[in-house]
């Protein structure tokens, strides 16, 4: 073997050793793929990288500043957003610990109405515009207005903000300056829609602002719900509550009237299957008038002669049929959902 091949192959070991001891001391373990180049005097040497020997593996590893390499090693942390250890333990410090019923915060209000202070809108409304209340001191919270919150940890009277002036403390992970709404659970995933003005809750994503009916609906319906104007700027057919700003699920009709998911589970436990508002079936119906369809075949009737004019509420068509005791079978959409007119 030459001198030169010799030479060759001491500066191929020594620099595929200290290649590998680099690598241990950074603890990368993942390259490009490609062959690195090494350039030692005169000399071009060629390494296959890690990944090409032992698989391409993944890099685990925290964001360090810019130039550490450099410094021998010697990894620093970088600071997320510019913030400290000391004031992150600061603003987290008593984080769903606090609230009522409806939120998790650290913060109350100053209702701007009556200048009381309630843990919500909605404390105050509970307690303000009940049945017990004379009808004429009876009033809700304007969201929008509120200007004053209190903290919970230090007790700071101040203006509507997101974070305590006094204590540093976050009193709202979740935080909206137009509607004055302060939360800590974000797995709710709150946003506010420009289109509502409101805040909701379910993830942007999830959801889009129907500008007819004037609500937010689930995507799924994008396409596919019957827009009612202001569908949901009035109060629930059965509990009477206004939908619009209600904390509970409320389901689309197909007939594109809404309702209270609770209540409208609550209608069925009664085998009330038809809309309250234009009572249109809510659901398909098909197989329940098929059945009906037998049971009537069964059933003699003394009132052969005597024919009646029936309104379909599923389709709207007037039929004439012959009279019976139990249901008038529309002869458009074969629905036994009618009326006798």
């Amino acid at each position: 073997m030459s001198s030169s091949a010799c030479l060759s192959k001491d500066f191929e070991d020594e620099a595929d050793f200290c290649w590998r001891y680099l690598c241990c001391v950074c603890n990368v373990i993942a390259f490009s793929g490609k062959k690195k180049t090494v350039k030692m005097g005169a000399l071009d040497l060629h390494l296959e990288s890690a990944s090409a020997q032992h698989g391409q593996a993944k890099l685990n590893v925290e964001e360090y500043t810019k130039g550490s390499l450099e410094s021998g090693g010697n990894y620093k942390k970088k600071k997320i957003n510019g913030s400290d250890p000391d004031d992150f333990e600061k603003t987290e410090k008593g984080i769903m610990q606090y609230g009522c019923p409806h939120y998790r915060r650290r913060c109350r209000i100053r209702a701007p109405c009556c200048n009381e202070i309630f843990d919500c809108r909605h404390c105050h409304n509970e307690v303000k515009n009940s049945i017990k209340v004379d009808t004429m001191r009876r009033h809700e919270l304007p969201r929008q207005e509120v200007q004053q919150v209190i903290c919970s940890l230090c007790g700071t009277e101040q203006e509507v903000r997101q974070v305590c002036i006094n204590c540093g403390v976050c009193m709202g992970k979740y935080f909206c300056g137009l509607c004055k709404l302060f939360d800590d659970d974000v797995s709710k995933q709150q946003y506010h829609c420009n289109g509502c003005g409101i805040c909701r809750i379910g993830g942007r994503e999830n959801f889009f602002h129907c500008s007819k009916c004037g609500c937010c609906y689930s995507i799924v319906l994008k396409n596919s719900h019957a827009c009612v104007e202001g569908a949901m700027h009035h109060d629930c057919p059965i509990c009477f509550e206004y939908l619009f700003e209600s904390t509970n699920d409320v389901s689309v009709l197909p007939c594109g009237h809404t309702i209270h998911v609770k209540c409208l589970k609550e209608m069925e436990e009664h085998c009330q299957f038809a809309c309250p508002l234009c009572s249109k079936s809510v659901c398909d119906m098909s197989k329940a008038w098929e059945r009906l369809d037998m049971e009537l075949a069964t059933l003699s009737d003394s009132c052969d002669d005597k024919m009646v004019r029936i309104l379909c509420n599923d389709c709207g068509a007037i039929s004439e049929v012959q009279f019976h005791l139990i249901a008038h079978k529309c002869q458009n959409c074969k629905s036994y959902n009618t009326r006798q007119i």
